[in-house]
């Protein structure tokens, strides 16, 4: 019965925590704190070269894409674009978004076309210097990805890669990780006013996610009563069975007195 019990445990776990992912050519390795490189050169919508770290100069979302990506790319463009509707931050004045190409075979005329595109679905008016479109060399790329531990793989024409915003401080300093496409305005926000003052802090998507979501009529973050009643029954029932397994070694201890 007690095996069962375990059992039943780990597995509801495991569904509700998710397991870690294992190590592979293409995901994520955070680099909290550390600071992007300088003096590396990258092109602008327009076609002109530009310094990347002088384009940082607020907070600023930082994403890595490739623009004629056929899956994931736009999925995270179009949640970004939608998103800062939602937070009473305004883009270009309070923060920057600098979107970069990972295919160093794209170029500034895509970029333009894709900034184009996204600027017009956005719920909001966003300036020109509000949010970026860039292309660079493979070498940038290299550096720039490395820096932020964006791992990627390719594999014929397409891309395998992992999806994230990545927030930088003004001063070049990495302070927090988006994980996925789909995010709460409350960790955009959050994010990108710790940012201001250079605070470092983890990665906690996933935690307000899973103990939150976000009422689009209210327009307010409620508790996800679901989940976290399943998580108050297993630790209720890691605590029963803690009951029973100490109880039981007493119960033999003192059997073994007599």
């Amino acid at each position: 019965m007690k095996k069962i019990l375990l059992l039943t445990i780990i597995i509801s776990a495991a569904i509700l925590f998710g397991e870690p992912a294992k190590k592979s050519p293409v995901g994520i390795d955070e680099q909290l704190g550390k600071m992007l490189p300088t003096g590396l050169r990258v092109t602008d919508e327009q076609g002109n070269l530009v310094e990347f770290d002088k384009l940082i100069d607020k907070p600023t979302i930082l994403m890595f894409v490739y623009y004629e990506c056929p899956g994931l790319c736009s999925p995270l463009l179009s949640e970004v674009a939608d998103e800062i509707s939602k937070i009473d931050l305004k883009p270009g004045t309070d923060y920057r978004i600098i979107t970069v190409s990972f295919d160093p075979s794209e170029k500034s005329e895509l970029a333009l076309k894709k900034k184009k595109n996204y600027l017009s679905t956005a719920g909001i008016a966003v300036p020109d210097d509000g949010w970026r479109f860039l292309t660079a060399d493979s070498n940038t790329i290299a550096q720039l990805t490395d820096a932020t531990g964006f791992r990627y793989k390719k594999e014929g024409d397409e891309y395998i890669h992992a999806g994230a915003l990545i927030i930088v401080s003004p001063t070049g300093k990495i302070t927090r990780y988006l994980l996925g496409t789909d995010f709460l305005p409350f960790d955009m926000k959050m994010a990108l006013i710790e940012a201001s003052s250079g605070t470092v802090s983890p990665t906690i998507a996933k935690v307000l996610k899973y103990c939150f979501k976000y009422d689009p009529e209210g327009r307010k973050y409620v508790l996800n009563v679901t989940r976290i009643a399943g998580t108050a029954i297993i630790m209720m029932t890691l605590v029963f069975v803690g009951y029973l397994t100490v109880g039981r070694k007493k119960k033999e201890k003192i059997n073994e007195q007599r």
